[in-house]
């Protein structure tokens, strides 16, 4: 199946993955640890660890701002943008930012997702695969969205 943003999107085909191969939630990680100074997805969630198999990405999400917590930081935005040339994923978005979304910290309406294609070029454009790319912004408690 095809897992973006938390959700099953309707396809003919999938993304292959350690995990539920989520390539939406996997770059909010990715920016999560980054900006907490946890390092990366793979430092905190270590690629072939056998817990970790077929997890759903919304899992590691919550054990990632779990951690980003723990640091003394909120997550006050989320922004996503996704490289797809199909499918298309704007009748998809508010489905996403509403699983991604975990109130009362993280409410849907402090995440941005935007879908993009790259107009037929490289391997996104001739439909190999997805690239997803997300920024964060952390503060102290009480500052957030």
């Amino acid at each position: 199946p095809l897992v973006l943003g938390g959700i099953k999107i309707p396809f003919s085909r999938g993304l292959d993955g350690w995990t539920d191969g989520d390539v939406v939630l996997h770059a909010v990680i990715d920016a999560l640890c980054g900006a907490a100074g946890l390092g990366d997805i793979g430092t905190v969630f270590p690629p072939g660890d056998e817990g970790l198999r077929g997890i759903s990405s919304l899992v590691l999400l919550e054990r990632t701002l779990a951690l980003v917590r723990a640091r003394g930081l909120d997550v006050v935005n989320i922004d996503v943008t996704v490289v797809t040339e199909e499918p298309r994923l704007a009748p998809h978005v508010a489905a996403m930012r509403r699983a991604m979304a975990r109130p009362p910290e993280l409410p849907a309406e402090c995440i941005s997702i935007k879908a993009k294609t790259n107009e037929h070029m490289g391997f996104i454009g001739r439909g190999e695969g997805i690239a997803a790319f997300a920024v964060v912004l952390l503060d102290e408690p009480g500052k957030g969205c």
